[in-house]
């Protein structure tokens, strides 16, 4: 069975490589996005991205993956992460193996940012890695997939 990843990525990533590389580092989402192709690509994972600054486009991005068999999402939804009930629905309707991630330790931020509305939609989370976190993110969906998880 070919696995398949959707990768979605929430409000200003576009940005990384300049908005706080102290904090998201120099890598750019274009750059982010070859090395996960290179590591699937190793693994034979198909592998789609989609980013966008709005809400609503990836409300409908989650629900156009809903009981696709051997799909996984990885979702880094960035701000969205701790204001959208609308994200937070939408994940909990799929019913495939999601994780959410986030470059860096959203627990060791500022406050507001600590928490994440989203995490109760999904499998697992992994944050503070930089551009690994996709990486582990995708073997882990690789092997839940795999598992029959």
């Amino acid at each position: 069975m070919l696995i398949k990843i959707q990768i979605i990525n929430g409000p200003n990533l576009n940005l990384l490589g300049k908005r706080e590389p102290e904090i998201y580092g120099k890598m750019t989402l274009e750059d982010i996005n070859i090395k996960i192709k290179d590591f699937c690509d190793k693994k034979k994972i198909s592998v789609d991205f989609f980013q966008s600054n709005i809400e609503g486009e990836i409300v409908n991005e989650i629900q156009k993956l809903n009981d696709q068999k051997g799909r996984g999402l990885i979702i880094n939804a960035a701000a969205f992460t701790h204001t959208s009930v609308a994200i937070l629905d939408a994940l909990s309707i799929l019913k495939i193996p999601k994780i959410e991630i986030h470059l860096s330790n959203i627990y060791k931020r500022e406050e507001f940012r600590q928490k994440s509305l989203i995490s109760k939609s999904v499998d697992g989370i992994i944050c503070g890695f930089g551009f690994e976190s996709y990486i582990y993110a995708v073997d882990a969906i690789d092997k839940m997939i795999k598992n029959g998880n």
